[in-house]
């Protein structure tokens, strides 16, 4: 098959083959990582612009060092000294460097809907690398891609994700995709960090650490959100790391193969103690490897396989 959508904004809007193939494609990129050399021509001659709005520092420096690899020119745009600090809306930032012939954008902005809202208003490709609490669909892709790796299948896994589910984007992106890919999931967190009505998502809502770890085989530890909620949602944070965070002892109450994963960057001694971090179950560095492969393919798959 191929990848017909112009942008990538969710995988909520993705099918299962469609998941599918974006992991396969990023299975065959990932060899380059590997090479001495590690440079194809594949996008020689586009222009990949980082348009970001929020601070980063894994999910830009991923992209960047994806479309490098694939010989693209890159160029990476802060807000904060852009135009869009002097007023400038937002849309006309974009349609100007839209007129440079900028290729691809890769866009990371505080509100949800931002990055569907810019597709709807430029012809050039978009790729959402964070909107608000929506979606992140990339990292959860890379973690996707982590897990078959580990498991081999995603048919009747268990996995739990814990922690600050309201506020992520990624746990977002992983509940959507994972439900199409046959994937049993579990959700535990503070109350205050849940969502008010979890039954879109079709998940076991958990209501103590031993529900939630019982039976995993996979545990995926959340961010706390400190940017995107009042402190009155947060006991303190001993509180929480006692009853949601992860360590040793607690990985015991999961399956004995069961891998430790965190979308980063970690609080350590608050969702994951340094026990539970650094330990041999622990893939989060995997998912960092994996995360330039799969930002390769996404980018490939819209710069060539769509008319590109």
């Amino acid at each position: 098959m191929s990848f017909k959508k112009k942008d990538l904004i969710g995988l909520k809007d993705l099918s299962k083959d469609e998941i599918l193939f974006i992991l396969e494609t990023a299975e065959k990129f990932k060899e380059i990582g590997k090479r001495d050399v590690k440079k194809v021509p594949t996008l020689k001659g586009r222009t990949v612009v980082n348009l970001f709005f929020e601070p980063s520092t894994r999910t830009r420096t991923s992209f960047e060092i994806a479309a490098k690899r694939l010989s693209a020119d890159t160029i990476n745009f802060s807000s904060s000294a852009s135009s869009t600090s002097k007023g400038e809306t937002l849309i006309d930032t974009i349609r100007n460097i839209e007129s440079m012939s900028a290729d691809i954008f890769v866009v990371r902005h505080a509100f949800s809907g931002s990055a569907k809202f810019i597709a709807e208003n430029t012809r050039t490709k978009i790729i959402n690398a964070g909107d608000g609490t929506n979606e992140h669909p990339t990292q959860a892709l890379l973690d996707l891609m982590t897990i078959k790796e580990h498991k081999k299948t995603f048919e009747n896994l268990n996995v739990s994700i814990i922690g600050d589910i309201t506020h992520s984007r990624v746990a977002r992106s992983n509940i959507w995709a994972m439900k199409k890919l046959g994937i049993n999931l579990k959700l535990f967190g503070p109350k205050t960090m849940l969502p008010v009505n979890t039954d879109p998502f079709g998940c076991n809502v958990c209501t103590n650490i031993e529900e939630a770890l019982e039976n995993t085989d996979v545990i995926m530890m959340l961010r706390i959100q400190m940017e995107r909620q009042s402190k009155t949602l947060l006991p303190s944070v001993k509180e929480y790391a006692k009853l949601f965070g992860l360590n040793r002892k607690k990985m015991q109450m999961a399956k004995k193969d069961a891998i430790i994963m965190h979308p980063g960057p970690i609080n350590r001694g608050v969702e994951l103690a340094s026990d539970a971090a650094d330990s041999p179950k622990s893939v989060i560095l995997n998912q960092v490897e994996n995360g330039v492969a799969v930002r390769m393919a996404v980018l490939y798959l819209l710069g060539i396989h769509n008319g590109g």
